[in-house]
């Protein structure tokens, strides 16, 4: 960046900030052990804020019978647990819902690891804590480093006890502020004998095991560099937002730069052992690639990727970097990220550079300032490791067509200067350097610069036949001739080179791309395998395989061009990348025999499946290689979220499918039981004093078995008529139908429940046919009617009536019920639905809408209800079959 250019925010940093703004503030008291104070010294930190006037409310905190901490807790808000009962045993925990309707400006969330009862929303606290700030409420929680997710195996070899309760690095990270609650490990102790931590017993035995002398001062040592580090990237994160340039050496880091050179692995290794003597330091591993270069060769390329790949071994962070100059481009990152230590290689052929002024430790010294400069030189093993390139013929066609080029153009200048006096004939040499480095780049335009320049003075100037110069004119000439040919052969095979480059990047854009959608619009995990399975292919060009998991094992899903089967070796190699989650088979460590390579598919949450091209495909360290990294990142993500999709979709349907289940045993259990209970009475009453009864009593009591009879006989044709639209298993008999016989005929079936209501009919004498299942349009209109029937007064109008337009055939049934309430009309024909009346359960099972509605979809019509319709209430329902032909105007 130059000097007077001024400082900008990261674009990325303050995005991040954005988004930061909108949560609630994490602070998280860490601590090495138990009973090092955190929750006092938040108490202590809570209870200042309220006295300053701040919204405090404890949410949760574990006091552990600690008389100190206890009395903290006096004149503080605390929040009622939320009881949780599972497998008979009643557990509480912390409230989470009552907490986000009360919303304090603090709130106090104690164990930040803590896992959560089964039943809970979430199973760990620290969810809970992400919900909490994701809804603008600053959280204060406590931490012991060992719960950190990083250091559950270190933890584990020091200690000797495996952690179960952890927290996710990121969780660490996402904090704004840490505060280190710190004791010596001596103090800690003496807190545990004096009964401050454990009750005596106790505490003996955790002083003898957990609780050692040095398990203490290594958690303790580890709690000062978490809490180290994080400060440390809240200060780059920082300077990014703010614009500020570093470095700032408050805290090391360090950057490593390789190249595809035999000294890349040896620079990774010096930054690794430079970070171990500066205190675990961050380092980063860094390639910087040229935009005005061609891109790096497949055995450079390899190199490379051997050397991220080892980095990564060894902890440490890989990038890589873009631009057209080297130093800008390293000083540029260095500044921005806080970096106070580079580490470079120096080569032989860097001293030549350094000579000629072109060394890139001689660069980076003179703009490094702030910024310590570690040089590596090559060692003699290196250097003898060094491998020659191969000059076969591939490389040698670029020279050969240069020559061809010159020898064309000596032709033609001869033929020239031949036939015409004062030629200009260096144009000619020029173009030939010009079209060698256009067709084949740098390096063979630059030999057909020389070329021609020697040619140039041996043939046509004077004294011809001869190296030598005549005269100084034709010196400066011929001098001009080979820089003006030397530099545009070179820019003309840099602009070639960079037009490649930017090709291969465009191809591999467009590929991602393509991949991009065809993933995207795939749908279920099969169909995302398959798409998957081409794209590698097609990237590769050679044969793929997807392989996806089945329970405990994997099994090929999908290949290209083809599915083939593997063998032994090549499914213990597909087996291992499953397992590991490392690359394995053809030009891997780990079972190189085997004819395919195989990489694991990571998602975000897990492991989704393997990919593996044929050998040779996809050489390491290739663009084929890393082409296929990038579809398998897509593709994993892809299957990933196809797997949601399944997931949402089987929990709803398992939701929905409870919900029924609850609703219909709710309404079995009244609406079953009432007419049995009725019919049941009433026999008995006929059977035991049907003697002794009138004959009236007699006569009521066999009606209400009928009714009671019909009702449940209803009940149960309803019940099958649901199954049979929620199973699609509907078949229907479609036939040439008179609406008005099928009305007509609903309405006898409901006259005997109609008591004193009036039924109206409004016809049109003139009727179009429609193609219907009559059977079903009748059980609709019976369906509505009774619904009808069963919310009117018992002197109310009925009134049931058809019409048509041009495409479509109208029957609607009004009655004069009290009505639907405008919130209630979209959710009138969910099922058991009823209106919100005691009254109303005597009515029926709330089914018969939505049976009705079953019903009109599968014979593709449509209903609606409408209420209130005058005065304040009455509903309409309608209900609307499409015609076959539409009805001209003169004709309706």
């Amino acid at each position: 960046m130059p000097a007077d250019e001024p400082k900008r925010p990261d674009p990325e940093a303050l995005l991040a900030a954005a988004n930061k703004a909108r949560r609630g503030r994490l602070k998280v008291f860490l601590g090495m052990a138990p009973g090092v104070g955190k929750t006092y010294e938040m108490l202590r930190a809570a209870r200042r804020r309220k006295a300053e006037g701040a919204d405090v409310l404890i949410g949760v905190v574990e006091t552990h019978g600690r008389r100190e901490t206890e009395s903290l807790l006096r004149g503080m808000e605390v929040l009622p647990r939320k009881p949780i009962e599972h497998r008979g045993r009643v557990q509480m925990e912390f409230d989470i819902d009552a907490a986000l309707a009360r919303k304090p400006k603090i709130l106090l969330v104690d164990e930040y690891a803590h896992s959560n009862a089964i039943g809970s929303r979430h199973p760990k606290r620290w969810q809970d804590v992400e919900e909490l700030l994701a809804a603008g409420v600053d959280v204060w929680t406590t931490l012991n480093v060992q719960h950190l997710e990083s250091l559950v195996d270190v933890v584990q070899r020091i200690t000797g006890v495996r952690q179960r309760e952890t927290v996710p690095d990121s969780a660490l990270s996402r904090a704004d502020d840490i505060e280190l609650v710190d004791i010596t490990p001596g103090e800690l102790r003496e807190r545990m004998a004096a009964g401050k931590v454990y009750v005596p017993e106790t505490a003996r035995l955790a002083a003898d095991n957990f609780f050692k002398v040095e398990n203490l001062t290594a958690l303790r040592e580890l709690a000062l560099r978490r809490a180290a580090q994080t400060v440390d990237d809240q200060l780059v994160a920082t300077m990014r937002e703010k614009g500020v340039e570093g470095p700032w050496a408050a805290g090391e880091r360090i950057l490593v730069l390789v190249s595809g050179d035999a000294m890349a692995a040896t620079l990774v290794r010096a930054g690794r052992r430079l970070s171990d003597m500066m205190m675990d330091a961050p380092w980063i591993v860094a390639h910087v690639e040229r935009t005005d270069r061609p891109l790096a060769e497949d055995g450079d390329t390899a190199r490379l990727r051997e050397a991220y790949r080892l980095a990564e071994q060894l902890g440490g962070v890989t990038v890589a970097l873009s631009g057209r100059d080297i130093v800008d481009t390293v000083m540029a990152y260095a500044r921005r990220h806080n970096v106070t230590q580079i580490v470079i290689g120096k080569s032989v052929e860097s001293r030549w550079r350094e000579f000629l002024g072109r060394s890139l430790a001689t660069a980076l010294l003179r703009e490094a300032r702030g910024v310590a400069v570690h040089v590596v030189t090559e060692a003699a093993h290196e250097r003898e490791a060094k491998p020659q390139r191969a000059f076969g013929l591939g490389r040698w066609q670029g020279y050969a067509v240069g020559a061809l080029f010159i020898a064309a153009a000596t032709l033609a200048a001869w033929g020239l200067d031949v036939t015409f006096d004062r030629v200009d004939l260096g144009m000619i040499f020029l173009a030939a350097v010009l079209a060698a480095g256009v067709l084949h780049g740098l390096r063979p335009a630059l030999a057909a610069a020389t070329v021609a320049f020697i040619v140039y003075n041996y043939l046509f100037l004077e004294p011809r036949y001869s190296l030598v110069v005549g005269s100084p004119t034709d010196f400066i000439t011929l001098i001009v001739f080979w820089a003006v040919a030397l530099a545009s052969g070179g820019l003309a095979g840099r602009v070639r080179d960079q037009a490649l480059g930017s090709q291969r990047r465009a191809a591999a854009v467009t590929t991602l791309l393509a991949a991009s959608r065809t993933l995207s619009a795939a749908t279920g995990r099969d169909a995302v395998a398959r798409a998957l399975a081409e794209q590698i292919s097609a990237a590769a060009g050679g044969r793929s395989l997807v392989l996806l998991p089945e329970g405990e094992e994997i099994a090929p899903a999908f290949g290209s061009p083809s599915l083939e089967p593997l063998d032994a070796a090549q499914m213990a190699a597909a087996r291992w990348a499953w397992e590991k989650g490392e690359p394995a088979g053809f030009g891997t460590g780990t079972l190189p025999q085997a004819r395919w390579t195989f990489w694991p598919m990571e998602g975000v949450r897990a492991r989704t499946g393997v990919a593996g091209v044929e050998a040779g495909a996809a050489p390491p360290g290739s663009d084929h290689e890393r082409l296929v990294l990038a579809l398998l990142e897509q593709g994993a993500v892809a299957l990933e979220r196809s797997q949601l999709a399944s997931e949402a979709v089987e929990t709803e349907t398992l939701r929905r499918a409870d919900r029924f289940r609850s609703a219909l045993m709710n309404s079995v259990s009244h609406d079953l039981r009432t007419p049995l209970s009725t019919v049941l009475g009433a026999s008995t009453t006929l059977i035991d004093y049907g003697d002794k009864l009138t004959k009236p009593v007699r006569e009521d009591l066999v009606v209400s078995i009928r009714e009671e009879a019909e009702r449940l006989n209803r009940y149960v044709a309803n019940l099958l008529d649901m199954t049979r639209v929620e199973g699609g298993a509907l078949r229907l008999r479609t036939d040439w139908v008179d609406v008005r016989d099928v009305l007509n005929a609903a309405a006898d079936r409901v006259s005997r429940r109609l008591g004193g209501r009036d039924l109206t009919r409004d016809f049109p004498r003139e009727l179009s046919l429609v193609q219907a299942d009559a059977s079903l349009l009748e059980q609709v209109v019976v369906n509505v009617l009774e619904n009808a029937i069963a919310y009117s007064p018992p002197e109310a109008r009925i009134e049931m009536a058809a019409y048509e337009d041009r495409s479509n055939l109208v029957i609607s049934i009004e009655d004069e019920g009290r009505g639907i309430p405008p919130a209630q009309l979209e959710r009138v024909f969910d099922k058991f639905r009823r209106m919100e009346e005691p009254s109303d359960r005597s009515q029926g099972a709330g089914l018969g809408l939505s049976i009705a509605k079953g019903f009109i979809d599968a014979l593709g019509g449509r209903i609606a209800a409408a209420s209130p319709i005058h005065d304040g209430k009455g509903t309409r329902i309608l209900i609307s079959l499409p015609k076959g032909v539409e009805t001209p105007h003169h004709l309706l």
